[in-house]
């Protein structure tokens, strides 16, 4: 599983690269506009539909030359636009965006991939743990991003306390070791993963099924390349849309074969069960995306997030949070 990495140290360098917005040439008539896009972890099946744009030339046939950067550890995607190694880059989830506008970052949301954040709770199935509450008061392996992230909602929701916050290492061997305690982790990666290792079949809660509203796997822009080139990003969000549909309901083998290539821990079993699970939860394509396309964000839905993360003291609620994303390539 990718971690939630935190963006607040990148915060200061990235305002400083990107205001004053820099005027850059535009590509020749004819020439495709060249997009690096950053991942926020190694390639797997969660980036499938990138990969899948890629590898069946969606991008290609909208006049893009698309290069995807591969993500891990130590990499930080904001980093990465301040300094103008890539033009676009990905979010991992909501807080990453408003921490962004907090910080008066030119840098937007233009698309979310992922209507539902994969992030899930892991418990042992012998422990009577039979809904999310019930983990209240049980040690909780949570990494040091995600304190700030998803533990906001679950404290302010079912009155988890932080003394019940143990360090995680993304090592499911303590989780193992301890059958009172439960672990974050993705619904594409961990359960099956301690399935597969350990023989235990966990019991598994998706956040987002529980309520929490957060977008997962946005498509970030800089304002500068809003403004200089909207129909370059239009281009990458809608052969991206396209992407993730054949990558889920099409052949995926050409995005399966890249993705190996750039990560071959990757094996067949590992990217199909992921797609099997982004599929039966509605990842991608439920909520707004069934009407609104693959990809949408809504007013509606921002406001949810951010009244939960303000109502938390995350945030001031005089925070302008509208200038974390833009409508105006999604929906139409």
């Amino acid at each position: 599983m990718k971690a939630l990495r935190p963006v607040l140290l990148a915060l200061a360098a990235l305002v400083a690269a990107c205001s004053p917005v820099k005027k850059e040439a535009a590509p020749a008539p004819g020439q495709p506009t060249e997009i690096r896009f950053a991942t926020d972890w190694r390639a797997q099946a969660e980036h499938g539909g990138f990969y899948e744009a890629l590898a069946t030339g969606e991008y290609a046939r909208r006049g893009l030359n698309v290069r995807i950067i591969q993500g891990g550890p130590g990499v930080n995607v904001p980093q990465l636009l301040a300094a103008g190694a890539v033009e676009m880059g990905m979010g991992s989830n909501s807080f990453i965006v408003t921490n962004l506008a907090q910080e008066k970052v030119p840098v937007k949301a233009v698309a979310a991939v992922f209507q539902k954040d994969p992030q899930v709770l892991i418990a042992h199935p012998d422990q009577g743990i039979e809904t999310l509450a019930d983990l209240k008061g049980h040690p909780i392996l949570l990494s040091d991003a995600s304190v700030t992230a998803f533990w906001v909602w679950l404290r302010s929701k079912y009155g988890f306390t932080d003394d019940q916050i143990r360090k995680y290492t993304f090592n499911s061997a303590p989780f193992l070791a301890d059958k009172r305690v439960a672990q974050q982790g993705y619904v594409t990666s961990e359960p099956y993963t301690i399935e597969k290792q350990a023989g235990l079949k966990p019991k598994v809660f998706l956040l987002a099924d529980q309520g929490y509203p957060g977008y997962a796997t946005m498509v970030l822009a800089p304002d500068s390349l809003i403004a200089k080139n909207p129909a370059a990003v239009k281009a990458f969000v809608e052969a991206t849309a396209k992407g993730w549909r054949d990558y889920l309901y099409g052949d995926p083998a050409p995005a399966d074969a890249l993705i190996r290539k750039d990560n071959p821990e990757m094996t067949p079993d590992i990217l199909q069960q992921a797609r099997e699970k982004m599929k039966a939860y509605g990842i991608v394509d439920s909520g707004d995306a069934r009407t609104l396309g693959i990809g949408a964000m809504t007013d509606a839905r921002w406001k949810t997030f951010f009244d939960m993360a303000a109502g938390q003291g995350v945030y001031p609620k005089t925070l302008d949070y509208k200038t974390a994303y833009t409508l105006q390539f999604v929906g139409k």
